[in-house]
């Protein structure tokens, strides 16, 4: 299976603050419907399905392979060096989350053309959803609802470093925060007089970037090293930190890691970014008294 940011294998947690807040009961029944296992077969099997029709009817026609790669992989394709190589990719990412036995972890260009292929699919089920409501219950990726892209990204994903200097359709408000602070780190080391290749070196250490994500920010494309998926035992317990309600990680008696992110992707769903900075300053300064 994919190693995403939470355990696609486990049911979504109960909270304990659902009985004291209906609206965020009615937000966590929203991730219990949504099937993130079922979303990820059918977003990497549309888009490796359809590329492989497009690369047979381009026929060696460059420019028509290219327009559909712009078109479906729009911030991938990229990164990568020709679509052979990105269907390579998809394979193995199909091959991984088939995999019962072992977890598959990601580098930066994997979770770019993940990124890629989950908001192309989900685009496609939410017509479904409201369109053709039969149709969307074969695929079983929700129960009933369409999928809120941009609120999965904030559970599913790590981070979103291969956005660096991007500007995505979405808020991704937490993860965009850190984005800009590293894009604003380099800026200043260069206007600084840093050549960019050390600039961003140094963002490296200074923000943890895996160096996947300072090829990205190179400019280079995947090289045949980064197109292997690191893998552990299933029955390695690589997410127990982030479940137990034993570890104190937590803000709350009884809240575990995951918990805690549940419920602060609940506190900014839906609010746009003046009302979220607002929110976190807010927080902010109660943390101070």
């Amino acid at each position: 299976m994919l190693a995403l940011a939470k355990d696609i294998t486990q049911e979504i947690p109960t909270h304990p603050q659902e009985s004291e807040i209906p609206e965020f009961k009615e937000y966590m029944d929203y991730q219990r419907k949504v099937n993130t296992e079922k979303l990820l077969f059918h977003s990497l099997d549309h888009a490796k399905t359809y590329l492989q029709k497009n690369i047979r009817d381009a026929a060696g026609e460059t420019k028509k392979l290219e327009t559909y790669l712009k078109k479906a992989f729009p911030l991938s394709h990229g990164f990568v060096a020709d679509a052979d190589t990105l269907l390579l990719m998809l394979r193995k990412m199909v091959n991984a989350q088939n995999s019962t036995n072992n977890w598959y972890r990601m580098n930066s260009f994997y979770y770019a053309v993940l990124y890629d292929c989950v908001e192309r699919f989900v685009n496609i089920f939410n017509r479904l959803v409201l369109e053709n409501p039969e149709k969307a219950d074969d695929y079983r990726v929700s129960e009933g609802v369409e999928v809120d892209f941009d609120d999965w990204v904030q559970i599913y994903f790590h981070d979103l470093d291969f956005l660096i200097g991007k500007t995505p359709d979405y808020l991704h408000y937490t993860f965009a925060n850190r984005n800009r602070a590293i894009r604003k780190f380099i800026d200043e080391a260069i206007q600084a007089g840093t050549p960019r290749e050390e600039a961003i070196k140094k963002a490296k250490d200074e923000y943890s970037l895996d160096p996947s994500t300072v090829n990205l920010l190179l400019g280079k494309q995947v090289t045949p090293k980064e197109l292997e998926l690191f893998y552990t035992s299933a029955e390695n317990p690589i997410y127990e930190a982030l479940y137990t309600t034993e570890s104190g990680e937590g803000f709350m008696d009884g809240e575990s890691l995951a918990h805690h992110a549940y419920f602060l992707t609940y506190q900014i769903h839906g609010k746009d970014e003046e009302e979220l900075a607002r929110l976190m300053d807010d927080v902010s300064r109660a943390g101070k008294h």
